[in-house]
């Protein structure tokens, strides 16, 4: 498996380090060291300077919120060359590995083995049952590659699907502001600790004109969408009934917008892949036809994972082609984490959806850790609609992006890329390309501002493009082109006033704590 993080080694340093931007060290044995002046050493959520800004808890990211290790199941087993897979990549598995995971689910869950060998499919495979994890013998080892060149557009090869039930609306009675760790409204049903919950709001005229974005945020327009994913901790009947929420919210909700919950269901938990190479790679031509076929998609998953899992060249493909378009999508899904995964070498990397290899989809808490994605047209992303916050990329390290026109091409940056993702963290990743969270105005259906309340802490190499609606946030850079200008001229930062927070420019390898997700993580689990 490829993955180069070069993240320079540091120098000695025993204490908690000093200030920046002219305040005064405080290590004695490391005078060079600082640490943010919005991460002081006693800081605790909520915390914020004279000028209002501030820093998101992000340590609720991934699995089970980082508060238990992803499992090694042990089994039962559930061998797929038992259930009549051919090894050798001869003869088309789909059927037999099928079978397998239906026979997994029906035994209430378990291990679906792939013992080393090449496994060809002619067709998609699908989860459909919590406690399934599929696993190889290392991805080099254990690799699957999908054969279909006729799509369809929209498409995974691997699909971990659950299915999403929403109740009725219950609106808040009064408004829930940023950071607000409970929400009050007018009753609440039979709502209980446990319940999973979705809270949202109408995207309003008025919500719209607020954010500068009228002529711009037209899909969503007029419609309830979900903002935050969440789980109900305690219920004070009242009146008024109060709601408390296991992750603080990352925006204000309105009551005149419409704000409200709903309680949600069906779920898939505990599922994983892990050990296994993937291929969808076919003919240039072939994968060009369509639009957004991925490898495999997490929908409405909760607490799940993959690791260890990467692509390689098919034996189907051209050259050393990897994947048709996508890689891995994660689709209105809470809490998975991706870690020790490499994707790479996009056939369709054209407009239209195509060469995200690690993509993140109206999803929450999201981790994506110590993971390579390479020669995609947006290595890692965030795309298309409201509802994506609180997701971490941590140690990712993104290169050879590239965005193929019809005229000509030009470097693809790793970003945020549709409809004000919210207080996401791009922490200690290194990169041979770029990554953006900007105003991207009517491009790609109406994108607008993309992001807003986003950290990008310890950023090494490439070059980055920060201009958020209200504030965003760059700390401690390591030799990287930084641009937060208001005057941008490719007209990137209209609304987005005032300019980015910066501080450490140059200066990331002396910041302290190098990890912000893992510093808080450490922190809320010691509180």
């Amino acid at each position: 498996m490829y993955l180069a993080l070069a993240l320079v080694a540091l120098p000695a340093c025993t204490g908690s380090g000093g200030a920046t931007d002219g305040g005064s060290d405080t290590d004695p044995d490391c005078p060079r060291c600082f640490r943010s002046a919005l991460y002081p050493p006693d800081w605790r959520p909520g915390f914020a300077d004279t000028e209002g800004r501030f820093l998101h808890d992000f340590s609720y990211a991934g699995y089970r919120a980082g508060e238990a290790a992803i499992p090694d199941v042990a089994g039962p087993l559930f061998d797929v060359t038992g259930a009549g897979a051919d090894p050798t990549g001869a003869a088309d598995s789909r059927a037999a590995i099928q079978a397998a995971i239906d026979e997994a689910a029906r035994a209430g869950g378990g291990v679906v083995w792939f013992p080393e060998g090449l496994y060809r499919c002619d067709g998609p495979l699908t989860v459909e049952a919590s406690n399934i994890i599929l696993r190889g013998e290392g991805p080099q080892r254990s690799r699957i590659f999908f054969s279909m060149d006729d799509g369809p557009s929209y498409s995974s090869d691997i699909r971990v699907m659950g299915r999403e039930e929403e109740g009725p609306l219950l609106t808040l009675s009064q408004d829930a502001e940023n950071l607000a760790s409970e929400v009050v409204l007018a009753e609440v049903a039979d709502l209980a600790p446990g319940d999973e919950i979705d809270l949202g709001q109408l995207v309003s005229d008025a919500w719209i004109e607020e954010h500068g974005m009228g002529g711009v945020w037209t899909v969503s327009a007029g419609q309830w969408r979900t903002f935050f994913r969440r789980t109900v901790v305690s219920v004070a009947p009242g009146p008024p009934a109060r709601v408390r929420l296991d992750v603080p919210l990352r925006y204000p909700l309105r009551v005149r917008d419409g704000a409200g919950l709903r309680r949600v269901r069906g779920w898939l938990t505990e599922v994983g892949i892990e050990d296994l190479g993937l291929s969808n790679a076919v003919s240039g031509a072939a994968a060009r036809a369509y639009d957004q076929v991925h490898a495999l998609e997490f929908f409405w998953v909760k607490d799940g994972w993959l690791r260890r899992v990467s692509s390689f060249a098919s034996p189907l493909a051209e050259g050393d082609a990897h994947l048709q378009s996508g890689g891995f999508l994660l689709h209105r899904s809470r809490r998975v984490t991706v870690t020790d995964c490499t994707l790479q070498r996009a056939q369709n990397r054209l407009s239209g959806g195509n060469g995200y290899l690690f993509e993140v989809r109206q999803s929450n808490e999201i981790l994506i850790a110590d993971s390579a994605g390479i020669a995609g047209r947006h290595n890692f992303i965030q795309n298309w609609d409201f509802g994506t916050s609180g997701c971490v990329f941590l140690r990712v390290e993104s290169r050879e992006g590239l965005a193929v026109g019809t005229y000509g091409s030009m470097m693809g940056f790793s970003e945020f890329h549709h409809s004000l993702a919210m207080a996401n963290l791009i922490d200690s990743a290194v990169t041979g390309d770029g990554w953006g969270a900007v105003n991207r105005g009517l491009e790609s259906s109406g994108a607008g501002h993309t992001a807003t309340q986003t950290v990008f802490w310890n950023l090494q190499g490439g070059a980055l493009r920060s201009m958020q609606f209200g504030w965003g946030y760059v700390i401690g850079t390591r030799e990287v082109e930084v641009v937060t200008d208001l005057a941008d001229i490719f007209g990137q930062a209209q609304g987005t006033e005032p300019e980015d927070y910066r501080e450490g420019i140059d200066q990331g390898e002396w910041l302290r704590p190098q990890s912000l997700y893992e510093d808080q993580l450490a922190r809320r689990l010691g509180r």
